[in-house]
């Protein structure tokens, strides 16, 4: 596993893990872990593994940015943002939009960028212990690395716009229950869970998952007509893989499929 700044990240067989290991820091995202997280998205991506795998060491998954970075900077707090965010964003964007399942696992508490770092996951796990306090308003800025528009897109605009105006802190149970995660485990419990969900995401088509990615990311802003042409397309592409005659014929022989991504 390789690290710098704070952010570790492998590849093992079909499974890439980028892991944050600032946990004296509450994992916050300073300008060299902003760096390190971009190397390790870049490289974790290029290995091509079947599924990512996003985790935290410590009591805390990530507090988003180093405010304490912050304060030293004094004036040159914009200069030094546009420094984090002019890379990190683009490498966001690849990871959130990669043709593979990403799976978060929270083992505890996120606010500020750690929000969209959690939550541009397809899967999101959580820690009983976990709770979101999204803070941008109560230090007098806005959101970044997506955490307004991943929020808005699992509990609804209007919801999103009133947690980030409010900067209350929401528990898991509350999480849970408004869409932010997606099912909660005892802390222990999590890791164990979390590696299962990825083996077993791994083990399924990538052609699939990948056309299930891009037909549910479009949404809501592709047309009917629009949505039925791509899921033609996509279709027939899939029906003519490898893939898919294992899957069926693993289907009428009532046996696992053992897909390869042909």
């Amino acid at each position: 596993m390789e690290q710098e700044e704070g952010i570790a990240w492998s590849v093992d067989g079909p499974v890439g893990r980028i892991v944050l290991k600032r946990p004296e820091r509450a994992n916050a995202i300073s300008r060299g872990a902003s760096r390190a997280l971009v190397r390790a998205i870049d490289a974790v991506l290029a290995a091509r593994p079947r599924v990512v795998l996003l985790a935290a060491e410590g009591r805390i998954f990530c507090a988003g940015g180093d405010i304490d970075e912050f304060a030293a900077v004094g004036d040159g707090l914009a200069g030094l943002v546009d420094d984090i965010l002019a890379p990190l964003h683009p490498a966001l964007h690849r990871l959130a939009t990669a043709p593979l399942p990403v799976v978060a696992a929270l083992n505890g508490p996120i606010g500020g960028a750690g929000i969209g770092l959690a939550l541009c996951a397809d899967f999101v796990l959580a820690a009983q212990s976990m709770k979101l306090r999204t803070g941008y308003a109560a230090i007098g800025l806005s959101p970044d690395l997506g955490a307004s528009w991943f929020l808005a897109r699992r509990i609804g605009a209007v919801r999103a716009q009133q947690w980030l105006m409010l900067s209350e802190a929401i528990d898991a149970q509350g999480c849970l229950a408004h869409g932010v995660v997606d099912a909660l485990y005892a802390d222990a419990a999590l890791p164990r869970a979390a590696e299962d969900l990825a083996v077993r995401l791994a083990q399924a088509a990538p052609g699939s998952l990948a056309a299930i990615k891009t037909l549910c990311g479009g949404l809501p802003g592709r047309s009917l007509q629009a949505h039925l042409d791509l899921e033609h397309a996509l279709l027939r592409e899939r029906a003519g893989s490898a893939d898919a005659r294992e899957g069926v014929q693993a289907f009428v022989a009532r046996r696992p499929p053992r897909f390869t991504g042909g």
